[in-house]
């Protein structure tokens, strides 16, 4: 077999690539995460499902900012929520008792669609269980988000500081990381609930992130201890760059692939975390509510009114398997070993697009006189020389007739 390629056909750097890598050429490292993120099924799938969740929840009964959460009386004698709250869609809130419609069964229909007055229902007292979920949600998603960025914050300063330093910096972060870790948070988080007197969803929220973080520090300083040791942390060294710039501008940015992923597990674990400390009662408390504890308060009735039960108990769910599957997505976008299946017909289109491929010509025939004799020797039927080899043939025949 023989291959031709024709002279005037450009040989460039692209013919050397594989399909994989022209399909990814030109893209920075940041459009190559977002690109396998978007393309993670499950991942966008969690993200659209926790967004309609976040919606939901925020829109219907509205929010309350600031205040105690407790009730206090109106202008109007009316008691309502201690704090300045928005106003939501759904008319019904969560701490005033409704006459009890349809037997407090929720009301709620598929075909055709439609909410009804409680499409959750109601407890024996007549709350709407829709607000009450909704409110519980709000504070669920309060406790993660605060979880997360309180963690993450922690994390990364000290694990950076312990990675980056060594020595004694190390010993003294590390020896404190590891009697935080040898209690557990739902020991501390039951103390600090019981101090607080059930508090705001935003106090709890601080103090679950403050006791969260030494997991997230740990994986940090191990990813500094390798990151320090490569040659772009010399050069900038050498370039007169401060520890400070060092670590937030060099080191941190090859890190942030375990930081984001690593963070969304916490906030994952912080929703089951909330949820149990308020199914015990350590959480919080009346007249505020939240998943963890309206399935505490109607754990009683799961046999005789089993939808009080269930509906939180779904929502808890639902946002640890978003952010979980999230956590997934984010974790093979930033992973460079990741690569995504090639269809049959983007692979045809990239070789297509190799101008060197476009003028390989193939060519049946013998490459060598030993490939003559080869294909002579297995049977392969006599094939025709080349000129050269005629001409050394030739000349051998002269030589042995003189």
């Amino acid at each position: 077999m023989t291959t031709t390629i024709p002279t005037d056909a450009p040989q460039d750097r692209g013919s050397e690539q594989s399909i994989e890598q022209k399909a990814v050429a030109g893209l920075s490292q940041g459009a190559l995460v977002r690109r396998r993120f978007f393309r993670h099924a499950g991942a966008m799938a969690a993200l659209i499902v926790l967004v309609l969740v976040i919606i939901l929840a925020f829109t219907s009964v509205g929010t309350v900012i600031g205040g105690t959460g407790k009730l206090q009386a109106g202008p109007d004698g009316a008691l309502d929520i201690n704090g300045y709250r928005i106003p939501g869609w759904w008319p019904l809130d969560w701490w005033t008792s409704y006459p009890l419609v349809n037997g407090g069964q929720p009301t709620l229909t598929w075909f055709p669609f439609s909410l009804g007055e409680h499409p959750f229902g109601q407890d024996t007292l007549g709350k709407d269980i829709f607000a009450q979920v909704m409110r519980g949600t709000q504070q669920s998603l309060t406790v993660m988000f605060l979880v997360g960025i309180v963690s993450l914050v922690l994390g990364v300063i000290f694990g950076a500081l312990s990675g980056f330093f060594r020595g004694w910096v190390d010993s003294l972060i590390m020896r404190f990381t590891d009697v935080i870790i040898i209690i557990p948070i739902i020991v501390i988080g039951s103390i600090i609930g019981k101090l607080l007197g059930g508090s705001s969803a935003v106090v709890f929220g601080i103090f679950l992130g403050i006791l969260s973080w030494t997991g997230l520090a740990r994986l940090v300083r191990g990813d500094f201890l390798a990151l320090r040791e490569r040659e772009f942390v010399d050069a900038a060294r050498v370039a007169g760059a401060s520890n400070g710039r060092i670590i937030f501008r060099h080191i941190l940015p090859n890190a942030v692939g375990i930081i984001i992923v690593n963070t969304t597990l916490l906030m994952s674990a912080a929703v089951l975390t909330e949820a149990a400390l308020s199914f015990i009662g350590f959480g919080i408390k009346p007249p505020d509510v939240s998943l963890g504890q309206i399935i505490s308060e109607y754990r009683e009735a799961f046999r005789t009114r089993p939808w009080l039960f269930w509906w939180p108990g779904l929502f808890i769910v639902i946002l640890a398997l978003c952010i979980n599957f999230i956590g997934d997505g984010l974790r093979d976008a930033f992973d460079p070993r990741q690569q995504g299946k090639v269809s049959r017909r983007k692979s045809n289109r990239a070789v297509a697009a190799i101008p060197s491929v476009q003028g390989v010509q193939m060519i049946e025939g013998p490459t060598s006189s030993d490939d003559e004799a080869y294909m002579d020797e297995f049977g392969g039927g006599s094939l025709p020389a080349s000129p050269a080899d005629e001409k050394r043939r030739w000349g051998r025949r002269k030589d042995d007739q003189s």
